[in-house]
């Protein structure tokens, strides 16, 4: 799978060079002309890593690195900065916000590729700890104990760590051999685990099975209402549509109201 990298650079020679270079090294680029505009990208592909120009109209590269950092799914992807600056004032306050590397201009291609290669790598070599980590820690099938309301795991979303706190979760929803977790920001993820395997792990005091395919955090439930027969609908909180509880589960519904 090629690695998706975005560029954002305002000189449209430069970013076009780059562009060119990446392409032909088999990355999957895409390209911004400002930083408002680099940051919606950003959002919407999660590249694996992001090259960024710090002189820039608008929004320069600190505060684009600033704004992805403050966003969950944004803020662990590898940021390079590129610049004609080199006071140490400038590489301090780069790092604070969490940069992963510098390039100075004028630049070669070889240093660019080097520099962009090694962070890859180094992240590659990060998301396999935690995976490996997480793995031996929480074990597998049946040995596998339940989260609490406080805990903390990782999930493997499009090949990369996402750190997902319990307690966050509003519902998970079952798509066909995948699982949909809606977060308490209204953010989605998709990750292949069936929802039988979430109720393994989950504490039962918090979530409930309401239907075949969807289980519930019952500290997002706005109201729950009478529906046709014994059924009954279910409304969660920043969701417009209700839920129906199949009558399998009413009575689960109704020992918790």
């Amino acid at each position: 799978m090629k690695k998706k990298i975005l560029i954002i650079e305002d000189d449209n020679d430069v970013r076009a060079d780059l562009q060119t270079l990446f392409e032909e090294e088999d990355f999957e680029v895409s390209a911004a002309s400002n930083g408002v505009e680099g940051i919606d990208i950003a959002k919407s592909i999660l590249p694996d890593v992001i090259i960024c120009d710090i002189l820039m109209n608008g929004l320069n590269g600190y505060d684009v690195l600033k704004k992805l950092s403050h966003t969950q799914e944004t803020s662990s992807i590898p940021f390079i900065f590129l610049t004609a600056k080199i006071e140490q004032e400038d590489l301090r306050k780069g790092m604070e916000l969490g940069a992963d590397d510098y390039i100075f201009k004028p630049f070669t291609s070889e240093d660019l590729l080097k520099a962009v290669n090694t962070r890859l790598k180094k992240y590659e070599v990060l998301k396999t700890g935690i995976f490996a980590k997480v793995k031996k820690e929480r074990g597998t099938g049946s040995a596998k104990k339940k989260f609490t309301e406080n805990d903390r795991f990782f999930l493997d979303i499009n090949n990369r760590p996402e750190f997902i706190k319990v307690s966050e979760i509003k519902l998970i929803k079952a798509e066909n051999q995948y699982s949909k977790l809606y977060m308490h920001d209204n953010r989605l993820f998709l990750t292949r685990k069936a929802l039988t395997s979430w109720e393994k792990v989950l504490p039962p005091e918090l979530f409930l099975r309401i239907h075949r395919s969807t289980v519930v955090n019952m500290n997002f439930i706005l109201k729950v209402e009478k529906w046709y027969g014994s059924s009954f609908r279910i409304y969660i909180r920043e969701i417009e549509e209700p839920f129906v509880i199949s009558r399998r589960y009413s009575s689960k519904i109704r020992s918790h109201l």
